[in-house]
C-alpha cells in the first residue's frame, strides 16, 4: 500500500473514533534492541532524507 494511501487512512480512521493516539514518534525503538534510536546528527538526517526520495522515485520505474 502506498504511504499516502495509508497515513490518509489512518488520518480518516483516527476522525472517527475521536481520539487521538498518545505514543511518541519511535516509541518501539525504545523497547526493541535491535532497532536502532533516531539520528541526531545532520548528515545521517540528511542522507536518510535523500535515500528515502531516491527509492521513491525508484518506485515509480518499471524495469
Amino acid at each position: 500500500m502506498d504511504k499516502r494511501k495509508l497515513a490518509a487512512l489512518a488520518k480518516k480512521n483516527a476522525a472517527k473514533s475521536g481520539t487521538k493516539s498518545n505514543i511518541p514518534k519511535g516509541f518501539g525503538k525504545k523497547y526493541d534492541a535491535n532497532l536502532s534510536d533516531d539520528p541526531t546528527d545532520e548528515a545521517t538526517i540528511k542522507k536518510l532524507a535523500e535515500n528515502e526520495r531516491f527509492f521513491a522515485e525508484m518506485k515509480k520505474r518499471d524495469f
